[in-house]
């Protein structure tokens, strides 16, 4: 996936292009910090309510994700100060306690080759980003925890989350 396009957007996007990864219906960030969670995905904002870029909410389609289709991602969020050129994520995707993936992306350049919506710079403001990646019919049967780590072209906190898809979960049950 890929977060925010308006930042947020691009980092989850790159985790889902790396994973294929998913994250859920639009649901705002609750006061006490609990945010929406099913038992096939989740997310969870780890920075602080200071960093210039926050995720009010995160929706897939389909809700769960499926291998071998179609995601659609759309998050929404705030940036509050400009976000230029030099911006980067780091990704790390796990299995358990297993790292499948650390890298890092450089968040304009993923906006400009996903053809975002939005691009660098990114003025402060309320952004709605859609963007949809291919998920791979291969991906395992398990489940997986993506961390991002964004930060700004001066080095400095931008954004973290934490999200989790559970591949292992049918969205029916056996019947025989």
């Amino acid at each position: 996936m890929r977060p925010f396009s308006f930042i947020s957007l691009i980092t989850v996007s790159l985790a889902a292009s790396s994973i294929a990864l998913s994250t859920p219906e639009q649901q705002p960030i609750k006061p006490d910090g609990t945010v929406h969670t099913t038992d096939s995905w989740g997310w969870a904002v780890c920075g602080d309510s200071t960093d210039p870029v926050q995720i009010q909410s995160i929706q897939v389609k389909p809700d769960p994700p499926q291998p071998g289709q179609d995601l659609t991602v759309i998050v929404t969020g705030k940036a509050s100060s400009a976000i230029t050129e030099g911006a980067y994520a780091d990704v790390i995707v796990k299995l358990g306690l297993v790292k499948l993936l650390t890298k890092q992306f450089d968040v304009c350049e993923e906006a400009r080759n996903a053809n975002a919506s939005v691009q660098c710079p990114v003025e402060p403001g309320q952004y709605t980003v859609e963007h949809t990646v291919a998920l791979p019919r291969e991906i395992p049967k398990a489940r997986f925890n993506v961390h991002v780590q964004g930060y700004t072209a001066e080095d400095e906190d931008m954004l973290c989350l934490d999200l989790k898809v559970d591949f292992m979960k049918r969205p029916f049950p056996r019947l025989w």
